[in-house]
């Protein structure tokens, strides 16, 4: 198995292409689940080093920071003085250059859009020397390449991120019992309107009538301040790989089914902080090793409202039948806020999240099949998420690529792209070691 050469950047005014004479791809801190953030054969460009806080103004929540400063850094510096990302993933631990690059989103898309809606501007170096600052006013159409890019126009040194402003780090959260999809539709439509963030958890191994089932999870942020002496709960971890084993339908279906029991048993309001309510993955270090050392396969796609309810119902009925269920399904609507990149993955409708552990050919057929299905309903797939993509899955998903290969600096690539532009097979490799949490590509 070929592996990437990896070199760390350090300074924001260096070149990172100086002697470079393989193909190359900037690498923050790897939390994308397939290829997209892979580069065997070639050369990766650790931006870890790139984190300086450039500039911040707690007048106005504008902060300047280099490409590898994580979320959690930016969190810690600002939540303290009433500041906090506009729009924030299910983990912390990714890089600004990162979340950049994938365009990321989060519970409240349907207010605020991804992350690319709130990035001011941006320097990105190319290979050919030159360094352009882009926004929307200032090299626009770079600016729309880069944002959801894939790390594929260049190398983003720093960006300018518009924050937004908190009380507290505190949620005014809510749990909501779903006992069908049809409820979900119900729940999400009233609950778009009132708040701020809304994701629903689903048990896919619900059969008949009770597809859908699952619990509803909204909220805004609360006008309680912070409690001198309070964080964040503490930090678990997953101390090796779970025999495979362990992950069968009897236990999938047990644990959602103790899931739902339990935390319906919490719906109601209460008050919640915000590390609970955006991160719960962050508390569970490694969590990935509960599926084992053949890891997981995970699987998201947005499919159009009108087609959704249709779609996502056949999707959980194929996922049941087969009874290859994950602990992690997740549910939400996408707005109408458009989304600034030319490969951006939200667009307005439904998104659907699974993860399954990886038993081999049959999860590989299952994912396949819901490929199938999602894209015959006029679906689109995230590449982070992603490692069964067919070119003609990921060409059918983006309609605006051709004007994206445009801006693609020639010294740059991926395994992904390589995958779906040049029809290479997956190739996994581990080339900085697994991640302290989240995950990280797995082989199908």
């Amino acid at each position: 198995m070929a592996q990437a050469e990896v070199r760390d950047l350090h300074w924001r005014a260096e070149d990172p292409f100086a002697g470079v004479n393989q193909r190359a791809l900037a690498y923050g801190l790897g939390r994308s689940y397939g290829d997209s953030c892979l580069n065997d054969g070639g050369l990766l460009l650790s931006t870890r080093g790139l984190d300086r806080f450039v500039a911040f103004d707690p007048a106005t929540g504008v902060l300047r920071c280099e490409a590898g400063v994580s979320l959690a850094e930016i969190i810690d510096l600002t939540l303290p003085q009433g500041w906090f990302p506009r729009v924030v993933p299910g983990t912390k631990h990714v890089t600004v250059g990162g979340a950049i690059a994938n365009d990321i989103h989060g519970k409240n898309h349907h207010r605020a859009g991804t992350f690319g809606a709130h990035v001011r501007a941006l320097e990105l170096c190319r290979s050919d020397g030159s360094r352009r600052v882009c926004s929307r006013e200032d090299s626009p159409e770079l600016f729309a390449a880069t944002v959801g890019g894939l790390g594929l126009t260049g190398v983003v040194t720093w960006a300018e991120l518009q924050l937004r402003k908190v009380a507290g780090p505190y949620i005014a959260a809510e749990t909501v019992e779903v006992p069908d999809l049809d409820h979900f539709f119900q729940v999400s439509a009233e609950s778009d309107a009132r708040f701020e963030y809304t994701v629903a958890w689903v048990d896919v191994l619900a059969r008949g009538r009770h597809i859908g089932r699952g619990l509803f999870y909204r909220g805004n942020h609360a006008e309680t301040p912070a409690r001198p002496g309070e964080a964040g709960r503490g930090r678990l971890s997953v101390p090796f790989d779970l025999p495979s084993a362990t992950l069968n339908r009897l236990t999938v279906s047990a644990f959602n089914f103790a899931y739902y029991r339990k935390n319906r048993r919490q719906r109601g309001e209460r008050e919640q902080h915000l590390d609970g309510f955006f991160f719960p993955l962050d508390g569970v270090g490694r969590w990935n090793r509960i599926y084992g050392k053949r890891g997981l396969l995970q699987f998201q796609c947005a499919v159009p409202t009108a087609a959704a309810p249709e779609v996502i119902r056949e999707l959980l009925g194929r996922i049941a039948a087969a009874g290859q269920g994950s602990f992690l399904a997740v549910l939400k609507t996408f707005g109408e806020v458009p989304s600034p990149g030319l490969l951006s993955f939200p667009r307005k409708g439904v998104t659907l999240a699974l993860d399954f552990a990886n038993r081999g050919p049959k999860t590989l057929e299952l994912v396949r099949q819901l490929y199938a299905v999602a894209r015959q309903g006029g679906g689109a797939f995230y590449p982070a998420k992603d490692a069964v993509m067919s070119p003609e899955d990921f060409a059918a998903s983006y309609p605006r690529l051709a004007e994206f290969e445009r801006h693609l600096d020639p010294a740059c690539s991926s395994g992904f792209w390589r995958r779906v532009r040049e029809g290479h097979p997956y190739q996994p490799s581990l080339p900085l070691g697994p991640p302290a949490a989240g995950g990280k590509g797995v082989t199908p």
